[in-house]
């Protein structure tokens, strides 16, 4: 089983096939409009609009299972992004990364793409500190560790890079820029 040959659900239901995305440059990315990583969102449009003529798209998947930061409806999601950092990139449906009801999608990215680390800088310190509390083993599996864990997927369906919320953004502009 490849990228193409699985799908996310729409925030209205539908099933979106990543066939859809074929021959595209494709960031999928977990969000939650209650983090300190939330600011992304106004990063991630920033290249949505700068690369989207060139075959860049963005799967944005909503998702509660860091610390309930994501609390609100599909609708009340979409608001708050649109409202607040005026995305036009779709929103995929609220849905789990982790565990037994993690979507498939982001089953498959995990086995593409495991954990590498946070990087370095006070922020890694504190991600690394905050989770070792949450999972002894943490380093050591593949699992989403927080909200806006990135995932690069080249025109052919690869998964060619993880970035952990840690990363400098610029470090992913220039990886998607890379692959268009």
């Amino acid at each position: 089983m490849g990228f193409y040959d699985l799908s996310v659900a729409s925030a209205k239901g539908e099933e979106i096939s990543m066939k859809d995305y074929e021959g595209k440059v494709v960031l999928v990315v977990n969000t939650a409009t209650g983090c300190g990583f939330t600011p992304h969102y106004k990063d991630i449009e920033e290249m949505y609009e700068k690369y989207h003529d060139r075959g860049f798209e963005v799967i944005d998947v909503p998702c509660n299972q860091f610390a309930g930061q994501t609390p609100g409806t599909d609708e009340e999601i979409h608001e708050f992004c649109t409202l607040k950092y005026n995305t036009r990139f779709p929103q995929m449906k609220k849905a789990d990364v982790n565990g037994e009801n993690a979507i498939p999608l982001f089953k498959y990215l995990k086995e593409q793409k495991g954990f590498e680390g946070f990087g370095e800088g006070e922020t890694a310190r504190f991600m690394s500190d905050m989770l070792a509390k949450i999972d002894k083993d943490y380093e050591n599996n593949p699992e989403i560790k927080w909200n806006f864990t990135k995932f690069v997927v080249d025109r052919k369906g690869n998964v060619v890079a993880r970035f952990e919320p840690t990363a400098a953004m610029e470090s992913v502009a220039l990886c998607i820029e890379n692959y268009l």
